[in-house]
Parts: C-alpha cells; structure tokens; sequence
C-alpha cells in the first residue's frame, strides 16, 4: 500500500473532496470525530476552537488540502508535521483515563470518517456512489493513508466494510460528551465574526443565529442513524426536509457550474511550499492597542493581549496548554523540523513556568486575566530582567524560527509569516514593518524585534512603535 500512486486529478477522491459542496458535511465530520473520547479530551485540554473556532478550522481545512492534493513529499512533509503536533497531545481526561492524540486506533478513525463523510454527502444528495466508484475511491483514500503507517488492520478492509466499521465504533466508543454537544449547538451562536464578513459584520449576531440554527439542524439531520439512536438525537421533519432540499440543490448547482467554478480545492492540486506573502501563515490574533489618553494604558493593553492571544484555549484562564498553542501557531506554517520546532515550544513552556511561578496565586495551575495584568505590572515596574526571564525567550525563539535562512534578520516576507494572512491588510502589514525597522535598512534585527514586545507591554502610552506591533492601533 505504501508504494500505490496517489490520487491525481482525475481520481474520483479529489473531484468529491474537492467540491465547494463538501462544506455541507463538514460539520457532521466534526461531530463524529470529536465522539470519540480521546479527540473531546484532546479538544478540552489543548485546542483553540472555543476562542479561535475560524483559525482552527482554517488549520484544518489547510492540513485536509495538503494530505490530499499534494504530491507525494508534499504529503509526507504535512504527515510529518501532524505528528509532530499530535504527540503533544496526551494527558488525562476529567474521567481520570489517560489519553493520546497519537493513539493509532483514534487517528484511523479520524482519517475513516473524512473517507465516510465523503460517500455520505453522495449519497445525501440523492446521487450515491455505486459499489465499484466507492471500491475505486476507498484504494486512492488508502494511498493517502498509507503515509501514515499506521496498522493496516485497523482499517475497514474494504469500502464494503466501512458502514460496519462505523456502526460499531459508534456503538462501542464514541461519547456525547460536552465538547459534542458545543460543536452542535452552542459554538456557532458564540464565535465571533469571520474576518473576511467585511461590510456585514455589524449584523453578524443575526446571520450567526440563522447559521446556528441551519448548520445544527443540518448536522443532526445528516449524522449517522446509529448516533442519533444512541445518543437521542431525533430527526425531525423540518430537519429531514432542509436536508433533503440543500443537498439536492446543491448537486444540482455543482453540475451546472462550469469545472472551475465547481471545485473549492482544484483537483490539480495544491502548491507544495506555499510562498510567505501568499501561503498559509501563523495568524495571531490583532493586539489593538488601547486609546486612552492621560492615563497608563498598559493595564488595557495587557487584558487586550491576555484575552485575543495568551488565552487560547478560550475559558478564560490561561494554562501551560495556551502557551503551547501559541508555539504550534508560529510552528504550524513554517515547515520546521522536529528539531527546530523544540527550541520554540520550549522557550513557550519556560515563559509558562515564569508565569505560573509568580502568577498563580491560589495554586490551581491556571491564570486568570486580573493575576496575570496584577503580576505583570508588578513585575515590569521591578525591574527590566522580569521581560528577559519569559517574554523575551519566546519571542527570540520566535524569531530564529520564523528566519528560515539564518541571515539575522527578517525581511518583509518573513515578517508576514508572523503577522500576515487574511486578518490583516497588507498596507497595515507594511506600516508596522516600518515602524519596527528603525534605522530604515529594510531589515528587522532580533534586537529590533524584541523590543517592539518590551514597548508593547511597558510603554504607558499608545505612540511607541510597539504599540503599532500589527499596524496602526
């Protein structure tokens, strides 16, 4: 299996995942994965999808794109990566069982239900695949998965096998547990506004009242009949007639579109190594600075940083797992090796341990935003070291990872694989390089960059470069 060509433009796999339609069942695949225990206890303990649901799942959609649509390196180096990040991923659950994102047993399933949700949106739309295109399209999912190396025998045997697969990993594995049951009808009505809503965005609260409502409905009208029976999920009418009228329109829309307009990810595939102005980089959040005048800003900006970037986990507190998704997001785009992306996940942990050490005041292994504006202001007003003991760690190992060749500096392209992306317009990208290139050389040193942090978190007004870190405030 390890040596089966890959699926290429003319497959049958990439022509179904690659349709804007897929987008109909990606929530329903959500659902399923997260039911097994040790992807809800992975999503509890490390994931940003409460706090940042767009990012991640952009993440997601990037990582399915490469697996997919690449060439055989390209798919290498993204298999590569997601088990870079997934052996990270272990611990135990509130229940007191231990867990692993690396678990074969979960990643199969994770992988089979992209394959099951695929042959489900078929046949959802009132056109299933038929018993060899289904054979023809499982062997190129295969191919894929074989990159993995994970135990053959875990796998269905065949396409034929798949619906048992998933009956009894239903019956036997998966949970309701809360992680689930937010996916289904809590998350929607709380994420924030998509960032390309542009215009629309003042009457987001509506739209993402109506979307919750459809994509929920939808979702639990379209999962597995096993899951509703177990987990007491009734289809209603209403539900079955929205499923039936969206997934018969939207067949019938796909076919009458021209072939490029048809397809999200061309079946031709993806670049192997997307260039930094156009790729996919680390998108943390905007920090806008505080506009108060006459007063000491740091306070503000410090809940501003604490809640749209430290805390990423979204409860509210902050703990050594949003420390350890801040280095994942500068890691995740970058391509590193095992060995490169240490240093930074280390440097993030040891910025943790100052935190928690002078932070957590009841001992409970969490920040809250008031400890930590508290401790930060105590301990920038002690003295300059207090910066270099955490802060500063990160950030310069955010820094030579993020300089790929080595020279030193960052150049423009380099500075937007920090900051850049979709989130922010590249006219405010250039105006905050410009104000981190001090002498004007058209370079940022470490020193350069480092000091745009120490402005960000001590300078009492909002006028200093570092204020202007992601462009103007």
């Amino acid at each position: 299996m390890a040596t089966a060509d890959l699926p290429g433009p003319d497959s049958l796999l990439r022509r179904t995942l690659g349709e804007w339609r897929i987008g109909l069942v990606a929530w329903r695949l959500l659902v399923l994965q997260t039911a097994d225990p040790a992807v809800a206890a992975g999503m509890r303990g490390f994931s940003t999808y409460r706090a940042h649901p767009w990012r991640r799942i952009e993440h997601t959609m990037d990582s399915g794109k490469r697996l997919f649509f690449s060439d055989r390196e390209g798919l290498r180096l993204e298999v590569a990566r997601l088990e870079r990040t997934h052996r990270r991923l272990a611990g135990t659950d509130e229940q007191g069982r231990p867990f692993t994102a690396s678990d074969p047993a979960v990643r199969v399933w994770v992988l089979v239900t992209l394959y099951e949700c695929m042959t489900a949106m078929r046949e959802l739309s009132g056109h299933p695949l038929t018993p060899p295109e289904l054979e023809q399209m499982y062997a190129e999912f295969r191919a894929v998965c074989a990159e993995f190396a994970l135990p053959g025998d875990l796998f269905p045997a065949t396409a034929a096998d798949v619906p048992a697969y998933v009956d009894r990993t239903i019956r036997e594995r998966l949970e309701y547990s809360e992680p689930v049951r937010y996916l289904l009808f809590d998350m929607l009505r709380e994420a924030p506004a998509p960032r390309r809503l542009g215009r629309l965005k003042p009457v987001w609260p509506v739209l993402r009242t109506l979307a919750a409502h459809v994509i929920g409905a939808l979702t639990v009208a379209d999962l597995p009949q096993p899951f509703r029976e177990r987990f007491g999920l009734p289809r209603t009418r209403r539900a079955a007639l929205l499923s039936f009228v969206l997934h018969r329109a939207m067949r019938v829309l796909m076919n009458a579109l021209p072939e490029h307009r048809r397809y999200r990810t061309p079946p031709a595939g993806v670049p192997r190594a997307p260039q930094p102005s156009a790729g996919r980089p680390a998108r943390p959040v905007r920090l806008p600075a505080a506009r108060r005048k006459g007063a000491d800003s740091r306070p503000a900006r410090l809940r501003t940083f604490f809640h749209q970037v430290l805390d990423q986990t979204g409860d509210g507190r902050i703990g050594s797992a949003d420390l350890q998704a801040m280095a994942h997001n500068v890691c995740w785009p970058l391509e590193l090796s095992a060995e490169r992306e240490a240093p930074v996940y280390a440097a993030f942990e040891s910025w943790w341990q100052q935190l928690r050490t002078g932070m957590d005041t009841d001992e409970d292994g969490q920040v809250t935003c008031e400890e930590f504006v508290t401790a930060m202001l105590t301990g920038i007003d002690s003295g300059p070291s207090y910066l270099d003991q955490g802060l500063h760690v990160a950030m310069r190992a955010v820094f030579h990872a993020v300089d790929t060749d080595g020279s030193g500096h960052l150049c423009a392209d380099e500075y937007r694989k920090v900051f850049g992306g979709s989130r922010v317009h590249l006219a405010e990208l250039n105006h905050g390089f410009r104000q981190l290139d001090h002498d004007g050389d058209g370079r940022i040193t470490e020193d350069e960059f480092v000091r745009a942090f120490t402005d960000y978190f001590t300078a009492r007004t909002d006028n200093t470069a570092g204020s202007q870190l992601l462009g103007r405030p």
